[in-house]
């Protein structure tokens, strides 16, 4: 990353400490976001609260957040939520998300949100009523449409935070991608190298 590694204390060891239980290991995310840790689970209970809550299946979400990262550049969060998606689904559709070719396997559901998702990150300004009802016609309903705009915006803010202060994606995460997400992720900033 761009920015020296912050003081320890209190509040960075313990996002430290909870990315050692959830991953082995600390991500290069959390390293940059240490430099307010407040802010960083302040942000993380937010998202929390919008997905637990959420009309949205976890395989939509999923959707939804490669479609955004990826059409925003970021290649760290297209890695991580396109390994995320491939637990959850066939590798081709969590290819296909990432702006990969189409799948026989995405829902029109799924389909929908993804092209929502593209279309609110290029401009926001630009969608219309006509969007939006292909969004209901596909089956969602007002309350999952506002879900889904929501979860592009968090993306957009936490992703664009990443990116511009030079976090690079995890080598961790980026050997565990299939090589369906590796072939169609080759934007944004390279994986750091694993240590010699």
């Amino acid at each position: 990353m761009f920015l020296e590694h912050p003081e320890e204390s209190e509040a960075v060891a313990r996002i430290f400490d909870s990315d050692l239980e959830r991953e082995g290991y600390v991500m290069n995310l959390t390293r940059l976001w240490a430099w307010r840790p407040d802010v960083f689970e302040a942000f993380t209970a937010t998202r929390l609260l919008l997905t637990g809550e959420s009309l949205l299946t976890d395989r939509e979400v999923a959707v939804i957040v490669c479609a955004t990262a990826s059409t925003l550049g970021c290649a760290y969060c297209s890695l991580a939520w396109g390994n995320k998606l491939t637990k959850l689904a066939e590798p081709a559709l969590a290819a296909a998300a990432l702006g990969g070719p189409p799948s026989a396997d995405m829902s029109a559901r799924e389909a929908a949100l993804a092209t929502w998702a593209h279309k609110v990150v290029v401009d926001p300004n630009a969608t219309t009523a006509d969007d939006v009802e292909r969004l209901r016609t596909s089956g969602l309903s007002e309350r999952e449409i506002f879900e889904a705009t929501a979860l592009v915006a968090f993306r957009l803010a936490f992703s664009t935070i990443n990116d511009a202060l030079g976090a690079q994606p995890d080598w961790q995460i980026a050997e565990a991608a299939s090589p369906e997400v590796a072939a169609v992720v080759g934007f944004g900033r390279q994986p750091a190298k694993r240590a010699a």
